[in-house]
């Protein structure tokens, strides 16, 4: 359905949510080298629970490597810096949703790769710095799902 990238993941729950996260909604989930935490790890699994079975996830070594695997789909950039809200993009099946690390979002070579259009946002009150990673996901998901109708998917 959908393509979730975490570009270099740092904590291991957020990454086990998100594998959560899609396992329940049919999209696939891809993490970019480096990663914060081996994939082993007893928070990733205890936040992923029995659902990393469930989930597709697959791990590549740069952005660039990851994009080509998907075979250059259509992709979004979220970040607090950018101007339009994720609610105004048209989601399609295949397209990828692109999140940055938890403590420094993505780098500014990576925004500025990514058409203007294409960078979204989630609004929040001033003076909060951002949402939760795996919140931040989940919200998005869920926007590009329902765009969708909701249709259903069978686990991978």
């Amino acid at each position: 359905m959908f393509n979730i990238i975490l570009h270099e993941p740092q904590i291991p729950p957020n990454t086990g949510n998100v594998m959560r996260l899609c396992a329940n909604t049919g999209a696939r989930l891809h993490l970019v080298k480096p990663l914060g935490f081996r994939l082993d790890d007893k928070s990733v699994r205890r936040a992923g629970l029995d659902y990393r079975e469930l989930a597709d996830v697959q791990v590549h070594v740069s952005l660039a490597a990851c994009l080509e695997a998907l075979g250059r789909p259509r992709w979004f950039a979220f970040s607090t810096h950018a101007s339009a809200a994720y609610d105004s993009a048209r989601f399609e099946r295949g397209d990828a949703l692109l999140f940055g690390a938890e403590t420094r979002g993505l780098p500014d070579a990576v925004l500025e790769a990514c058409p203007v259009e294409r960078r979204l946002r989630i609004p929040m009150l001033a003076g909060v710095r951002s949402l939760n990673l795996s919140n931040a996901v989940a919200v998005a998901v869920y926007e590009a799902w329902r765009q969708q109708g909701f249709v259903s998917q069978s686990p991978p």
